[in-house]
């Protein structure tokens, strides 16, 4: 895994790629820094951070675009998945470099609120809270970026996938309050996502009975449980599309609170993210 971060890391700095993310990050902190503390003669420096989070639809694909579409556009990929290292620590040791790089850019910041303190009292826990945030939801929004990387050789198509994702996550909430609440169409909706999983269950193991029967099972069970209490079905969509909001989990470190859950959240999402990239990974190797 060092090996593949060390060469990762190099790449970002031999190429544009890395220059560029650190240029316009920096770019979009100064700006906000200027608007909302220097002029606004404010202390809260956390509102600087939270602005950062709309643009994340153009700072991570500049990241994530290259990591696997480019080994896979110059055939690269198959000596290097073909080699000693582990599907794992190739996909790792890709992932930490672009978080470390994201993580130079977020710790360049702390010199701003630096400056602030030396002129007033500054909001220490929120501002802290929010930096825990920004980097969680940055490292879960790279995972994102990996994945989608990993599925096409054109980096192109994997940077205007990340943007539509990402995009797709920051207005994940008003799309979840949008939806339908009554118990007949969430009953629709579940037996879709049972299907959905059958479906990639299947894509996994090649096993079609078993993916059929339970998908089937599954289906029946939602059907049933429906017939018993259908009040357990009000709002399903909504509750589950929430629970993909990415972005809405960041206001509550915005306010200074560290959430067990939220963190737990958070390392989950990135977790089954880099899951789904070796998975992929491995299925092509063995085809």
């Amino acid at each position: 895994m060092i090996a593949i971060y060390k060469k990762e890391m190099r790449a970002y700095f031999t190429q544009m790629p890395g220059y560029v993310f650190l240029a316009i990050f920096l770019l979009l902190a100064g700006v906000f820094f200027t608007i909302l503390n220097v002029r606004g003669a404010s202390g809260n420096f956390h509102f600087v951070l939270g602005e950062i989070t709309i643009f994340f639809f153009i700072l991570i694909p500049t990241l994530t675009m290259r990591l696997f579409s480019e080994e896979a556009r110059q055939k690269t990929d198959q000596l290097l998945f073909t080699s000693p290292l582990t599907v794992s620590a190739i996909v790792l040791g890709k992932f930490f470099a672009a978080l470390s790089l994201f993580l130079l850019g977020t710790a360049a910041t702390v010199i701003l609120p630096v400056l602030l303190g030396r002129h007033g009292e500054l909001p220490v826990s929120q501002i802290a809270g929010t930096y825990a945030g920004f980097f969680l939801l940055g490292a879960a929004c790279i995972a994102i970026g990996v994945l989608i990387s990993v599925l096409t050789e054109n980096q192109i198509v994997a940077a205007v996938g990340t943007m539509a994702a990402v995009f797709v996550m920051f207005i994940m909430e008003a799309i979840a309050l949008a939806m339908p609440t009554s118990g007949a169409a969430s009953l629709v909706f579940a037996g879709l996502v049972i299907a959905a999983v059958a479906g990639i269950w299947y894509n996994s193991t090649r096993k079609v009975w078993a993916a059929i029967i339970a998908g089937a099972v599954g289906i029946a069970a939602a059907g049933g449980l429906f017939l018993l209490n259908s009040a357990l079905f009000d709002g399903l969509i909504v509750r589950v599309l929430l629970w993909f909001s990415l972005f809405a989990r960041f206001g509550s470190f915005t306010r200074g609170v560290l959430s067990f859950s939220d963190i737990v959240y958070y390392v989950s999402f990135v977790a089954l993210f880099l899951y789904f990239t070796v998975n992929v990974i491995e299925k092509r190797r063995w085809r």
